[in-house]
């Protein structure tokens, strides 16, 4: 039985700040969840969004209910906590708190079992996870040399052995255009992909997507916001490029409208916000169901990357094919050492591939004297 659950809010404060079309950031937050049974197992999840929002929707609402509940019953959890906050918390911090919970319990129960996550996902496919690199953020300097930046950048990325990249655009349409292009003219036989993170309006994003299938972008992600679902359907009538989008998008029922008004290619939840993992299968049940792709939004610590890793290890492509190309998984190669130099276990990484843990679990542990650097607040549910 469930003994204890423990929240850790964690910040890092950046040497130089870095952005992106809506904001800038000079701190990183996160947000760690600890369950721990009455046999002294541990398992731990990541929570994406405000994590002192989040942290008090744990402390003070979702775990109280889940004191005392047989872990191996992670899907009841869900929906324990799911009808629980079902009339004031269908979207928002608090479903990011069940992501994280749910992942968390989704890690103890295979550590219980001893098997991996992607074995309680259905079963690998693939041993390896071939990554796309994240990074080229905005910083705060004059654009000529902002852009020369970004480049050495993306050559960085390639010389460590990625061969597919995501750029940030969206900072204004004169800089944006002579970006992708720039990028394509250095780097011509990389795969891109531009995310905007949602800055167009439908005219500018039409301009920005017929830009990138000239250029042969891989993808266009979140051009527009996603409060206008309907526009999708009609940026995809006039573009050739794929939209991807979906990372601020929750359960299978917020994925099942999404989907239903066309115009998206690739649907991207994130494990740590979108209901967590066991909801992320059901998530792209219903995609598969209307031929979309699932490759999910990935950022934060080991947790939500090991999470996403067993996630694409256990994707089949659709509607797939004998020589399919192979599913990415996005790689954040943003300094971040409450990702790098906080756990003792972590997904390794080579040559742009990720490996498939296959320990039980998830397969990546904290180190609890680093976790304690960058922890700026704990708390704790008991059974006492």
């Amino acid at each position: 039985m469930i003994r204890s659950i423990k929240t850790y809010r964690l910040q890092h404060k950046l040497t130089e700040s870095f952005g992106f079309s809506q904001w800038h950031y000079d701190v990183r937050n996160a947000l760690i969840v600890e369950v721990i049974d009455d046999s002294g197992a541990v398992g731990w999840g990541e929570c994406y969004g405000p994590a002192t929002v989040t942290q008090n929707a744990i402390d003070t609402f979702y775990a109280p209910l889940l004191i005392g509940w047989d872990p191996l019953r992670n899907e009841a959890a869900w929906q324990h906590c799911w009808r629980a906050s079902l009339d004031f918390a269908m979207k928002g911090p608090m479903m990011g708190a069940i992501s994280g919970l749910d992942m968390a319990l989704l890690d103890l129960k295979g550590k219980l079992l001893g098997v991996s996550v992607s074995e309680l996902m259905g079963g690998r496919v693939r041993d390896r996870v071939q990554g796309y690199a994240t990074s080229m953020y905005f910083r705060k300097q004059p654009e000529s040399e902002l852009l020369e930046t970004l480049l050495d950048e993306a050559r960085d990325c390639v010389a460590r052995g990625f061969g597919a990249l995501k750029i940030k655009v969206g900072k204004n349409m004169a800089f944006d255009r002579r970006l992708i292009v720039a990028m394509r003219e250095a780097l011509p036989d990389t795969q891109l992909m531009a995310d905007s993170n949602h800055a167009y309006d439908l005219p500018e994003a039409v301009k920005v997507g017929k830009l990138l299938a000239e250029l042969d972008y891989a993808w266009f992600e979140e051009p527009l916001s996603p409060e206008m679902r309907r526009q999708f359907s009609e940026l995809a009538s006039k573009v050739d490029v794929p939209i991807a989008t979906g990372e601020c998008e929750q359960t299978r029922f917020g994925f099942q409208d999404l989907l239903s008004h066309g115009g998206v290619h690739i649907a991207q939840p994130d494990l740590a916000y979108c209901g967590g993992p066991t909801e992320a299968l059901k998530i792209r049940a219903i995609a598969s169901s209307k031929g979309v792709n699932v490759l999910p939004h990935c950022w934060g610590t080991q947790l939500n990357l090991a999470s996403a890793v067993h996630f694409v290890a256990t994707t089949s492509v659709e509607p797939g094919r004998a020589e399919v190309a192979e599913p990415l998984l996005e790689t954040d190669l943003t300094r971040n050492p409450m990702r790098d130099e906080m756990f003792g276990q972590s997904v390794q990484i080579e040559h742009g591939e990720l490996t498939v843990p296959t320990g039980p679990g998830l397969g990546v542990e904290p180190d609890r004297e680093a976790l304690a650097n960058y922890c700026v607040q704990k708390t704790e549910k008991t059974d006492a």
